[in-house]
């Protein structure tokens, strides 16, 4: 699937052992997402390759790493962090474990999905999603987590997994033999940072589109995926963030999302800033962008449980 040179997994570890600061919060662990037998496959044969120190590719064993916030400044939110990467690789680094970090300082509970990448099997991100999602409402009182506080946050093609994710949910199988299965993975906010949004050649990341659906997918697909076409009133209020100047992926993107929030009546704020390309992460000092985490940390504060009774499908697993 790619040609990167492989270096030392050893690399990774030491990668989140090393940061700065990890006396400041509670829990800082890495678990797999699927303890047991993973559901689907991506057909990837190449071994789990780290680029620079921090981008992986050939993902194929999805993991959840939880960034908890000491208890005295616990909110009781979670966000599911998705790294965007063009569905080739993820940016784990700068669009994961940093923002997590930085969610909990302000008391969010940070859990960057490293999901399996598509290699044009499109619904395998999304069954990481969703399981990522019910995973945390199952983990829920052991983390110190709100059960209708639960949200996703994505960069990029991360943000288009995101989006999937906020359009494309179910309420929980409740006869599964899965208990985690039996739980809704519907989020219960979004937030969207530069995402790619639709499928459509007029302004999607094609990149991230070919990796995702193949280079002449069917066009059902297209209309599948692009989910600017599939918010409901039931999609999460959301909360997005582009520049202006945003070469690889167009700022149309977060627009087309947000005129059908609007059309649906669904709580959402939009920030385009005038510049800061693609990939800011978390933004600098030295430019504006580096101000969206805290407008949207001050945007969840506002926001009240959605009508969606998770906390019902939880005491029916239970």
């Amino acid at each position: 699937m790619t040609k990167y040179i492989k270096l030392s997994l050893i690399i990774f570890p030491i990668l989140f052992f090393s940061l700065k600061g990890m006396s400041l919060f509670s829990q800082y662990k890495e678990i797999p997402l699927w303890p047991e037998r993973i559901r689907g496959s991506n057909e990837i044969e190449e071994k789990e390759t780290v680029i620079e120190g921090t981008l992986i590719a050939n993902i194929t064993k999805p993991t959840l790493t939880i960034v908890l916030p000491e208890k005295n400044v616990a909110t009781g939110s979670a966000v599911v962090i998705c790294p965007g990467g063009g569905y080739v690789y993820e940016s784990i680094f700068s669009e994961g474990t940093e923002v997590a970090k930085k969610f909990a300082l302000h008391g969010i509970a940070g859990i960057v999905l490293k999901y399996r990448l598509p290699n044009e099997h499109a619904d395998i991100p999304l069954l990481d999603a969703q399981r990522a999602i019910r995973v945390v409402r199952y983990r829920a009182k052991d983390w110190g987590i709100d059960p209708d506080k639960i949200g996703i946050l994505g960069f990029s093609a991360g943000g288009h997994l995101a989006s999937t994710a906020g359009t494309h949910f179910e309420n929980g199988l409740l006869n599964g033999d899965d208990p985690i299965e039996r739980i809704s993975c519907r989020p219960d906010f979004m937030i969207l940072v530069y995402p790619v949004i639709t499928m459509k050649k007029e302004y999607t990341h094609l990149g991230s589109r070919t990796n995702l659906l193949g280079e002449d997918p069917d066009s059902k697909l297209i209309v599948y995926y692009s989910n600017e076409m599939h918010v409901t009133t039931d999609t999460p209020p959301t909360f997005l963030i582009h520049a202006d100047d945003d070469k690889a992926v167009p700022a149309e993107n977060s627009i087309l999302f947000y005129e059908a929030l609007r059309k649906n009546k669904v709580p959402s704020e939009i920030h385009i800033y005038e510049k800061g390309g693609h990939g800011f992460g978390l933004g600098t000092q030295e430019n504006s962008v580096s101000g969206w985490s805290i407008l949207a940390i001050n945007w969840m504060k506002t926001q009240s449980p959605c009508n969606w009774d998770t906390r019902k499908t939880i005491k029916q697993m239970r």
